[in-house]
C-alpha cells in the first residue's frame, strides 16, 4: 500500500505539520495526564479509521508503559472496568468531539459537565485542543490513505 501523497516529504505539509507538532508539544507539556492524552488520541483515531495514528499512538502508549489490556479495550471503553472515571469522561468528550457531524447538537452539556468534574480549566483547554488536533491529523492521513504498521516510537522526534 502506498499513500496518495507523501505527507512526510511534501514541503508545504512539512511546514504545516511543524506547527501541528509545536501545538502537540504544548499539549504534551500540559497538566492533562499523558495516559489520558494517548487514550483520547487512540479513540479518536479508531473512530476516524486512521490506521496510521492508531498504530502510532498504541505503540507510543505501550512504550510509555500503558497496559495491553487497556489498549485492547479503548474501542469498548464503556463496558470496560479498567478506566478511571476521569478517563471515561475524557473518552466521552473525545467521542462526541470527533463525531460532531453525527450529532445535531454537538457535544452535550452532560459530557462537558462530566469532564469538568475531573479536569481543571487548563486541562479542559488541553483536552479540547487535543481532540481538535488529533482529528486534523486523522483527516490528513485518511484522505491520503497513509499506510500503517511501520511506526517506531520516537521516530518523529
Amino acid at each position: 500500500m502506498e499513500a496518495r501523497l507523501n505527507l512526510h516529504a511534501n514541503p508545504l505539509v512539512g511546514k504545516l505539520f511543524k506547527h501541528f507538532n509545536a501545538a502537540g508539544k504544548v499539549l504534551t507539556d500540559s497538566t492533562l495526564p499523558a495516559a489520558t492524552q494517548e487514550l483520547v488520541k487512540i479513540r479518536a483515531s479508531q473512530i476516524n479509521g486512521c490506521a496510521f495514528c492508531t498504530d502510532m499512538h498504541t505503540k507510543d502508549a505501550t512504550a510509555a508503559g500503558e497496559s495491553v489490556t487497556r489498549l485492547h479495550l479503548v474501542a469498548t471503553w464503556r463496558e470496560a472496568t479498567v478506566f478511571t472515571e476521569a478517563e471515561r469522561a475524557a473518552l466521552e468528550l473525545a467521542e462526541q468531539g470527533t463525531r460532531i457531524a453525527d450529532a445535531a447538537g454537538g457535544v452535550t452539556d452532560e459530557a462537558w459537565a462530566d469532564a469538568a468534574k475531573h479536569y481543571d480549566e487548563d486541562q479542559l483547554a488541553a483536552l479540547v485542543a487535543l481532540i481538535a488536533l488529533i482529528n486534523a491529523y486523522n483527516r490528513a492521513n485518511v484522505i491520503v490513505q497513509q499506510p500503517a504498521g511501520d511506526y517506531v516510537p520516537g521516530m518523529f522526534g
